[in-house]
């Protein structure tokens, strides 16, 4: 594989996700360099609304394996983009859940003769796993590289895009509490990185010279920012003064309930992102961006980017 997509290397890319946020916004990214798009997901109508313009689709089922042999038929490179911490998988349910749901992706991968899995999770705290969302996305990972050996798992933090769930959950808080009361994840750390450089990883992942494939590359934005820190910066780009309290504890299954009905958000979402908070996240891999080719933006472009894209379909005060 080259160091880069060229339309003299047509691959055939399966995306899975495709009628989600990164799913969705990777499918024109792909066909932009020249690669064929088959589409994995269980409802035609999702996808039609998610606006993915595909070569073509499969529909099936990872939790059952329904559709996954016909979907892998013939594919160079598989995007497995697929989280199920929202809605009835809640409660901790998930972590099952997404471990069944990738052993049958990477089965099914491996059969077909998938030359390169590529997978989309979180980064880890530098102690391990601490949460059952981090837990959970680095079982995910370890079945998805052990199946095919020229696998790239990508590691980010916060995703800054109009359509990013946890950005979206961030600008709704700033939006509705007047005082913005911070737990102590707050004094935490991280890198969060704009939705356009996720998309050049993932796009760039899919060519990726052998010597950087086979391994998980933690990914992060140009800026080192606490929690506390980056709803400061995101306030001040939509122009809103909101003092912050920093609370000294953090109460995460009480906290998460009050923050989701704040911002109109699952609970069953947002506990488990919560507790994901209470550790620093920053990625352990300094030369991610050289070893990829992508040019990082920084904080406030990304934010400044997001709040535009998200003000067609829904005002941003």
């Amino acid at each position: 594989m080259s160091a880069r997509p060229g339309r003299l290397q047509r691959l055939q890319t399966l995306v899975t996700g495709v009628s989600g946020y990164v799913g969705s916004a990777l499918v024109p990214r792909l066909r932009s360099d020249g690669h064929a798009v088959r589409g994995f997901a269980r409802s035609r109508a999702r996808v039609e609304t998610a606006g993915a313009r595909l070569d073509d689709l499969v529909l099936g089922d990872a939790t059952t394996g329904a559709g996954l042999d016909a979907a892998m038929a013939g594919v160079d490179v598989a995007y497995y983009l697929i989280h199920s911490m929202e809605g009835p998988a809640g409660g901790g349910e998930f972590v099952a859940l997404e471990r069944r749901q990738a052993e049958r992706f990477a089965a099914a991968a491996r059969a077909a003769g998938v030359r390169r899995i590529v997978y989309l999770g979180g980064i880890v705290p530098a102690a391990g796993a601490t949460s059952r969302h981090l837990a959970s996305r680095l079982a995910v990972e370890e079945a998805l590289l052990g199946a095919v050996p020229g696998s790239v798992a990508l590691r980010a933090s916060i995703v800054i895009a109009a359509r990013s769930r946890s950005f979206r959950f961030l600008v709704r808080l700033i939006e509705r509490m007047p005082v913005l009361a911070v737990p102590a994840w707050g004094a935490h750390r991280t890198q969060p990185v704009d939705g356009r450089d996720v998309l050049e990883f993932l796009a760039r992942a899919a060519t990726l010279p052998a010597e950087h494939a086979g391994r998980a590359w933690d990914i992060g934005g140009a800026d080192v920012l606490t929690y506390g820190d980056m709803l400061d910066r995101i306030a001040e780009v939509m122009i809103v003064d909101r003092p912050s309290i920093g609370l000294g504890f953090n109460l995460t299954p009480v906290a998460s309930v009050v923050a989701a009905a704040i911002a109109g958000e699952d609970p069953g979402l947002i506990e488990p992102l919560m507790e994901s908070l209470e550790y620093d996240l920053l990625p352990r891999d300094g030369d991610a961006a050289a070893a990829f080719g992508v040019r990082l933006h920084r904080f406030e472009a990304a934010v400044e980017r997001a709040l535009r894209d998200m003000e067609p379909n829904q005002e941003v005060a």
